[in-house]
């Protein structure tokens, strides 16, 4: 990948159309989305009392009394994405992955949601006061699922990106792009003897995304 990624910047220029401009904000919202859920859950985790990143998933910080923050990350990271899949899905369409790209990466932003609607299970001694072993709950349950449903999509989403990557010529990104998933869903297996493996696999999962978006949007400005 030796072409410069740049982050796309929202069209204000007076020629542009209401509509450009909208798609131009929608895309910049896609790109930031994971990496400003990802430094919101990191900055917690470290201020946190009793979190550990070895031991618990950043889900867990939405529990406790200043859990309402990482509630509120979720549902804010969930219309960042989602309005990133629409404005994606305007400058793809007509072409390669044009369709079911977007559409999963909106399966992917829903996924948040109800993440942020039913919590996961206090475990692990966090949050202070829960107990070592962790008792699935209905919400936990839930939880879960939204969990490998929308990272699932993710997956699948760049798979079919990688489409468009090589309809505009940039044959690196559509290698990475059926490469990473391979890397996410790794870091998921391992989830069982290491929770950091987990984390890091739903953060690669965030910041390519991010990265395609971006890459994606400057390579389609012209259309």
């Amino acid at each position: 990948m030796t072409d410069m990624l740049t982050v796309p910047r929202p069209v204000d220029s007076p020629a542009a159309s209401p509509r450009a401009r909208a798609v131009g904000w929608a895309l910049a919202g896609g790109v930031v989305a994971g990496p400003s859920f990802l430094a919101v859950g990191v900055g917690q985790g470290v201020v946190r009392d009793g979190f550990a990143f070895g031991r618990h998933a950043i889900s867990q910080l939405a529990l406790g009394g200043p859990g309402w923050v990482q509630t509120v990350n979720f549902l804010v990271t969930g219309v960042l994405l989602t309005g990133g899949a629409w404005g994606l899905r305007r400058r793809l369409r007509g072409g390669p992955g044009g369709a079911w790209g977007p559409a999963l990466i909106g399966v992917f932003g829903v996924s948040f949601w109800v993440a942020a609607g039913f919590p996961a299970d206090a475990g692990a001694g966090f949050p202070a006061g829960a107990p070592d072993a962790t008792v699935m709950s209905g919400h936990g349950v839930v939880h879960m699922l939204a969990g490998t449903v929308g990272y699932g999509a993710l997956c699948a989403a760049s798979v079919v990106l990688g489409r468009s990557f090589a309809a505009s010529g940039l044959r690196a990104w559509a290698v990475a792009s059926r490469l990473v998933p391979v890397a996410v869903l790794a870091g998921f297996m391992a989830s069982a003897a290491s929770v950091l493996a987990f984390t890091a696999g739903a953060g690669l999962g965030l910041l390519w995304l991010a990265a395609a978006t971006a890459r994606l949007a400057v390579a389609t400005a012209r259309r």
